[in-house]
């Protein structure tokens, strides 16, 4: 499985099978013997990328550490309707218990790493990375950003601790580009903080400000026209990173790369993804 922090995942685990089953799963209780076992298999309905098999198991394995569980098809695989990505063996409660918390989290999994990887095929042949953003589900980035990971895609920034971005308010309540950037570089002397630096620009007009200050390390084209970005990413000449964002569809993302950006941003990604359909039948 590919590396996220333990204690992160074993909160989710806890509180969303809490929520689901609090003092108990009364209908199993009641029509399932304690002692009975059974085997479940993950059926798949979708054409798409599979996500989160990994997750899964380790939701099976906190209900029953000693269960068994057979992996057929592992994360960023491509799948389709029939497939089985992978059966389970345990206590038959323990299934009824656990299905829906592996389900919802795998069907959405798999939703943002199918959208991903349809991005990412789209520019497979230009130097430009897919980038997600901070457009989330509250306490679910770390299982949504890597959903991006097994679609392809490049995790940006985690959260507003881990860089500086400066964006169009930041901007505004500064007073200029100017200002901000010159702020921000004062904050990160006082705080003894080494984090890189995006500015936002809106326009031409205020990317010739940026680089005029410069000491950053990206500039995010916000909004441009494929013409005018084209137009933006000739002047920065590879001085510096370029992202491109905004409204960056799949009808859209190839040609916004070969304008030359570096990134493209598309936080649609994390909030506009069809989750994959799923489903945990009894074998």
């Amino acid at each position: 499985m590919e590396k996220i922090a333990t204690l992160e995942l074993e909160k989710f685990i806890k509180e969303a099978l809490y929520e689901d089953i609090r003092e108990g799963d009364h209908t199993s209780l009641a029509c399932v013997p304690a002692d009975a076992y059974g085997r479940a298999k993950l059926l798949v309905k979708d054409h798409g990328v599979i996500a989160g098999v990994s997750i899964a198991r380790k939701i099976f394995e906190y209900a029953v550490p000693e269960m068994q569980m057979t992996i057929h098809i592992i994360d960023g695989a491509i799948v389709k309707p029939g497939d089985v990505a992978f059966e389970v063996y345990m206590p038959s409660q323990a299934i009824l218990k656990t299905e829906r918390v592996v389900l919802n989290t795998m069907q959405r999994m798999s939703g943002i790493a199918t959208m991903t990887r349809q991005f990412v095929d789209k520019v497979a042949d230009l130097p430009v990375k897919i980038l997600d953003t901070r457009k989330t589900t509250p306490l679910l980035r770390f299982l949504e950003k890597l959903a991006v990971r097994i679609g392809g895609g490049t995790n940006y920034r985690d959260g507003l601790y881990d860089r500086i971005m400066i964006k169009d308010n930041h901007v505004d309540f500064c007073g200029s580009i100017e200002l901000a950037i010159k702020k921000a570089h004062q904050y990160l002397k006082d705080k003894q903080l080494n984090l890189k630096i995006t500015v936002e620009v809106r326009n031409l007009n205020e990317l010739e400000q940026a680089m005029k200050v410069g000491a950053i390390e990206r500039i995010m084209l916000d909004n441009f026209d494929p013409e005018t970005m084209r137009k933006a990413v000739g002047i920065i000449n590879k001085q510096f990173e370029v992202e491109a964002s905004g409204g960056i569809t799949l009808d859209t993302v190839r040609t916004y790369a070969e304008t030359g950006v570096d990134f493209i941003s598309v936080g649609a990604l994390t909030h506009s993804f069809k989750s994959l359909d799923l489903s945990l039948k009894k074998k």
